[in-house]
Formats: structure tokens, C-alpha cells, sequence
């Protein structure tokens, strides 16, 4: 008799859930332009962009008919949601979208679409696969193709340039207006921004860098908007106004960013996470190692071998570990987190140690293959030692993270 489920009865793979996109579009007296850009933005998203993506329009107190027109696109356009705010002001339209937001991805964009579309999967992807924070279209990294006046060039140019001279900044471009941001560190460092206007992109940048955040940067392709409703000397002025409050702020004391980031940022995995991501380094580690020592074996005796080995592969372990399975980012409490990891080398060590002795002792001459045998197994109880170690000691949860208000910014 066959036994055989049909096709209708038998269970079908759980879909996989992509990570869900928002992109913000602040906007400010902008009714010629605004249309035209969004149905432009719902045809990409429709025909060449992968994930579920929502498109949040906010008025920042436009006095023509631009918030008629964001309101009656959201009535039309499923995808489409619209905010007003009876305030100006670029980072108060972000705040207001990101802080409400429930997606995985925050973009924003410039309602006149200066950037090329083709650069928002990019910028998208390295966050929803988790490998960065934040990433940021860059009109100044090289391969960047952009098409503005020598004017607005050299004064983008000079204004990063001074970033880099006083807040120590890495990043190329802080003032391009497409970038996006995981919510969650978004949540993490909404709090400490304390700007509302165009120097918003600038404080949330610095602040990232200086908690440890992966900042990933955009080539694009840049047309400038002959039509641009930004006023570049009081833009310039306010900008230069807040570069000098964030180096009064570090300079005082009062940086307390890295700490309040990271107490959101940090927060325990689950212990499946933690059991799942440590195995998979846990492999991969195991055959560096066994990889490493076969390598120094022809020109070291097994007991130097294994030492010089096991160190090499404990210190990679150890940072691998800390950041994806345990959740720690930047350079808070590093020195004791190795600390604590070469302690559980050193206990790796005599593990592995006594069972070469162990080996020695019991087969005059053993072969390399019963080394390696022999090893395995004893790394086996090593990575069972350090994964307990490490859960319970390097990385308990030892330190309360105080909240960061706006009065520190």
C-alpha cells in the first residue's frame, strides 16, 4: 500500500521573512516635485526592489499645498503613509518616522531623488544581512559619479574635511541625503542626537562611530537639484555651530553616547542564538586550529605546536565571539573580555596539553592522524569549557547602562 503523502498533504518549507524596508521622505513646501518622485520611488520599489517597503511622506509645516497632496497619495498608494508636523526641519522629520517605525531598515531620501534608485538595494542589503549598522550614499567615495556646481563641490568638500580634522570622523559624506539605519540603532542612538535640522545626518554619524557602529559606505550617482530649497550659508553656519557643541560636549566629559548605544545594543542574545552562532565559530575555529598545528608540526614538537595554535585561534575565537554571540560592540570592557578569553586558553591549554602527554604515554611513536584524532576530542571538552566560561563569566551582564537624555547632547 502506498503510504506516500500527495503533494496537497505534504508540509511545505516555513517562508523565509524578509527583513521589511521604510523609507522617509521629508518634504517642505515641495508640491511640483513631490508627485512626480513618489510615483517614480512605488515603480522601482514595484519592479526592482526585493523587499516589502513602505514609503512614510512627513510634512515639516509646508504653507502650499504639498501636505494635500502627501495626504491624498496615501489615501491612493497602500504603501504609501504621510506625517505632518507643524515644525521645520529635517532631523525632527526623521525622528518623527523613525521613532513610530516598525521595519527592520530606516531610509530616508531627498523628495527630489538626487541620488540614483539603483543605489537603495546597496544600501539597504548590508543591514538586512546584518553585516552593518548604518550605511550612507557617499557623492565623495571613489566610484561615486556626481554632477553639481564647483560651488556646492567645494564647499561638501571642505565641510567633511573639517569633520575629519576635529571629531575624527571616517566616514566621506555626512550630508548626502540617502542613508538608512537598523531600528534598532536607531532607538539606541535617537535619544543623544540633539539636533533637529540639516546637522541631524553629521551628529547621528559621529555618535555611531564612536559606539562601535558599522558604517557602510554607497558609491552613488548624483545629479544636483538646480531647484533646492536649502540655504547653504545658514545651513553651513548651523552645521559649524554644531560640530563646535559636539567637541565642547566630548572635550567636557560629557560623551556619554558610547555608553547608552551600546546598553541598548548590547543586550544578551537568546541562549539558542548563543548556542547555534558559537557552534558555528566553534567549527570553524577547530579548523584553523587543527589547520594551524599541522602546518607548525614539521617544524615544532607537538606541545609548541598546539600552544602557538590554540593561542592564534583562542584570539580570533574570542573576538568572534564577543561581537556575534555574545552582542558586544566597540571598545567597552575589551581589554577584560580577552582578558578573560586567554584564561580560558590557558585552560584550553592544559586540556589539550595533558592529552598529547596522555597519547605519548600510552603509543611510543604516534602518528600525526592519532595526534589529530586525539586533539579533536580534547578540543571537543575545551569548547564545551569556554562556551560555559564565557556565558557565565566573560560575558555576563556586569554593567548598568545610565539613559541618555537630551540634557547630556
Amino acid at each position: 500500500m502506498n503510504t506516500t503523502p500527495s503533494i496537497a498533504e505534504q508540509p511545505r518549507p516555513a517562508a523565509v521573512r524578509l527583513p521589511t524596508v521604510e523609507v522617509t521622505i521629508p518634504v517642505y513646501n515641495e508640491e511640483r516635485t513631490l508627485p512626480r518622485s513618489i510615483q517614480r520611488l512605488l515603480r522601482h520599489i514595484e519592479t526592482d526592489f526585493p523587499f516589502p517597503t513602505r514609503i512614510t511622506i512627513v510634512d515639516n509645516a509646508s504653507v502650499d499645498a504639498t501636505w494635500d497632496i502627501a495626504h491624498n497619495l496615501a489615501l491612493y498608494h497602500p504603501a504609501v503613509s504621510a506625517i505632518r508636523l507643524p515644525e521645520k526641519g529635517r532631523g525632527r522629520a526623521l525622528r518623527a518616522a523613525w521613532s513610530r517605525s516598525e521595519a527592520d531598515v530606516l531610509c530616508y531620501m531627498d523628495v527630489d531623488l538626487s541620488t540614483g534608485l539603483d543605489a537603495l538595494l546597496p544600501l539597504v542589503a548590508p543591514l538586512a544581512s546584518g553585516h552593518s549598522d548604518i550605511a550612507i550614499g557617499s557623492r565623495l567615495a571613489r566610484g561615486a559619479r556626481t554632477v553639481r556646481g564647483p560651488k556646492r563641490e567645494l564647499i561638501s568638500r571642505a565641510y567633511n574635511l573639517i569633520l575629519r580634522a576635529t571629531l575624527g570622523s571616517g566616514f566621506t559624506d555626512a550630508q548626502c541625503g540617502f542613508k538608512a539605519i537598523r531600528r534598532d540603532a536607531a532607538r539606541a542612538l535617537l535619544p543623544a542626537v540633539a539636533d533637529e535640522g540639516w546637522f541631524f545626518d553629521t551628529e547621528l554619524l559621529v555618535l555611531a562611530e564612536r559606539s562601535g557602529l558599522r558604517i557602510h559606505e554607497v558609491p552613488v550617482d548624483w545629479v544636483d537639484d538646480p531647484d533646492s530649497r536649502v540655504a547653504i550659508v545658514p545651513t553651513a553656519i548651523a552645521d559649524l555651530k554644531g560640530v563646535w557643541r559636539m567637541l565642547r560636549r566630548r572635550f567636557s566629559g560629557h560623551d556619554l553616547v558610547a555608553v547608552a548605544a551600546r546598553g541598548a545594543l548590547d543586550a544578551p542574545r537568546g541562549f539558542e542564538w548563543q548556542v547555534g552562532v558559537f557552534a558555528a565559530i566553534g567549527v570553524a575555529s577547530t579548523l584553523a586550529y587543527l589547520a594551524l598545528y599541522s602546518a607548525m608540526r614539521g617544524v615544532a614538537a607537538p606541545i609548541e605546536a598546539n600552544a602557538a595554535a590554540l593561542l592564534v585561534t583562542a584570539l580570533a575565537n574570542t573576538a568572534a565571539n564577543r561581537r556575534l554571540t555574545f552582542g558586544r560592540r566597540g571598545g567597552r570592557h575589551i581589554v577584560r573580555h580577552h582578558a578573560g578569553g586567554l584564561a580560558i586558553f590557558a585552560i584550553g591549554l592544559a586540556i589539550t596539553s595533558a592529552t598529547l602527554a596522555a597519547l605519548a604515554g600510552a603509543i611510543a611513536h604516534p602518528s600525526r592522524l592519532e595526534e589529530l584524532a586525539s586533539l579533536t576530542v580534547a578540543n571537543a571538552l575545551a569548547t564545551l569549557t569556554r562556551f560555559a566560561l564565557l556565558r557565565t563569566w566573560v560575558f555576563r551582564d556586569t554593567a548598568s547602562h545610565p539613559p541618555l537624555t537630551k540634557e547630556h547632547a
